[in-house]
């Protein structure tokens, strides 16, 4: 046995169920235990931080699934960022996983773990040495540089506990947290805000606020963040619930059948989390660079800043990546009558950046995540399930769901880039495409919250169903 193969088979992991079908209860037990435990250990503050330049960056930690000067500080990112890469290299073939056997499925997993691993203590590293996070005087970064492999640590294995125990996936379920948290505080929040203390931080508040002292402006960017968000679940919402269902029917049972359903976003959030999580780290890195380029004479350095990133301290803006990563309000420079062509163009610029990329991550995802044609064939033949009119082959059912499984793929990356954009540009309560994530993920979980539901009160569900 190689010693890749050796490591593999090692690695540490939470352990899956014994039993074939976990109940209801169990399910929500773990995933209620789980998100407790990522809000305390948002709570806890890195030992001997001093300087905490990421604090700035609070939508990017939202859409990490962070708290910037805490112990989870890395979030979801080095995950993410193992998912983007293993993707790529498995899509464009330079390694290749066959994910149509258990050994290969295997491999691919194991392989993506380890290349978390090495994206926590590469990101740990390069958050204190560029200067994102800084210890005190007298402390080591090494200290900090632990606390943050740490925090991504169990933030990995806390994922892998959702995934295994609870409902849907720890990354979906960090990010709805982070998002449902935000937007509660900036809609509801009674407080001052700490940038205008005349009105309270919750845009609802502050509308009420606005319209009393005479303020019109103020008002109409209040109602018009609380209508973008509105418009936002709205949108989600009716995205979600569209979809194509095949008719199935028993081949033991005469007469008793059900439809299967394809949803029109196929893939779900798993893509637009990639992208979002991408052009996050893309802005993280963009910053850090520059902090340390500021003091720093390379050369390299600078050129990376100015004009590769297009660091606006220090270029014109407009020409490097982190503008147009970096979604602009168009609907709020509209009411203060700011808006310029450059908004404009900057907007429709990032939209098909979204769209691109969520189409790209569709792909690469329905092809490492078992959604393909083949192996939903294979799924429907196991259940016992075969397509009423058609010749009981899985090649024939193979051949029937790539007429829909393919331009679903595509149609629906393109659809959930351009929601994901709107979103953002429409400058809703706080991360648009936070907010669009959070509702696909809470539909979602509702959706296999009343599947699993289904299945503990009608029994003969799980005969039909296989589990």
């Amino acid at each position: 046995m190689s010693l890749w193969k050796t490591i593999i088979m090692n690695l540490p992991e939470v352990q899956s169920p014994t039993q074939k079908r976990l109940s209801f209860k169990e399910k929500l037990k773990w995933t209620g235990i789980i998100l407790i435990l990522f809000y305390i250990l948002g709570l806890l503050p890195l030992f001997g931080l001093g300087d905490n330049a990421l604090q700035q960056f609070e939508f990017l930690s939202i859409i990490l699934g962070a708290s910037f000067g805490s112990i989870i500080s890395l979030g979801i990112g080095p995950i993410v960022t193992a998912s983007i890469v293993l993707q790529l290299l498995n899509g464009s073939g330079i390694i290749k996983f066959d994910l149509t056997t258990h050994e290969g499925k295997r491999n691919f997993q194991a392989t993506q773990k380890m290349l978390a691993f090495f994206f926590i203590f590469f990101e740990a590293i390069i958050y204190i040495m560029m200067g994102g996070l800084s210890p005190i005087p007298g402390i080591s970064p090494w200290l900090l540089i632990f606390q943050l492999c740490l925090g991504g640590i169990l933030i990995m294995f806390m994922d892998e506990v959702v995934s295994k125990w609870g409902f849907g996936s720890g990354v979906s379920l960090f990010i709805a947290a982070g998002v449902s948290q935000s937007v509660f505080i900036r809609a509801l929040s009674p407080l001052p805000s700490p940038t205008n203390p005349s009105i309270a931080t919750g845009a609802i508040p502050a509308l009420f606020q606005s319209l009393a002292a005479g303020d019109p402006i103020t008002a109409m960017l209040m109602f018009g963040a609380v209508a973008a968000t509105i418009l936002v679940f709205v949108m989600a919402v009716y995205g979600q619930a569209m979809k194509i269902e095949i008719p199935l029917s028993f081949g033991r049972i005469r007469g008793h059948g059900m439809r299967w359903p394809l949803n029109f976003m196929y893939t779900g959030v798993i893509p637009i989390i990639l992208v979002s999580a991408l052009m996050a780290n893309i802005q993280l890195w963009a910053t850090l660079m520059q902090n340390r380029a500021a003091t720093s004479t390379s050369g390299v350095l600078n050129f990376f800043s100015v004009y590769i990133f297009g660091q606006t301290q220090s270029a014109e803006a407009g020409h490097g990546l982190i503008q147009w990563v970096n979604a602009p309000n168009i609907v709020g420079n509209a009411i203060t009558g700011s808006l310029s062509f450059y908004d404009i163009s900057h907007g429709l610029g990032y939209m098909v950046i979204m769209m691109a990329g969520a189409t790209l991550f569709s792909w690469f995802w329905v092809q490492t995540a078992g959604m393909d044609a083949k192996s939903q064939a294979k799924q429907i033949m196991s259940s016992g399930l075969q397509i009423p009119g058609f010749r009981k082959d899985q090649r024939v059912l193979e051949r029937l769901l790539n007429r829909y499984i393919k331009p679903l793929t595509i149609m629906g990356g393109i659809t959930i880039g351009f929601l994901s954009s709107i979103a953002d540009l429409t400058g809703a309560l706080s991360n648009g495409t936070g907010i669009l994530l959070t509702v696909m993920v809470i539909y979602k979980l509702y959706e296999e919250i009343a599947k699993q539901h289904m299945v503990d009160m009608h029994p003969m569900m799980r005969k039909f169903m296989h589990v």
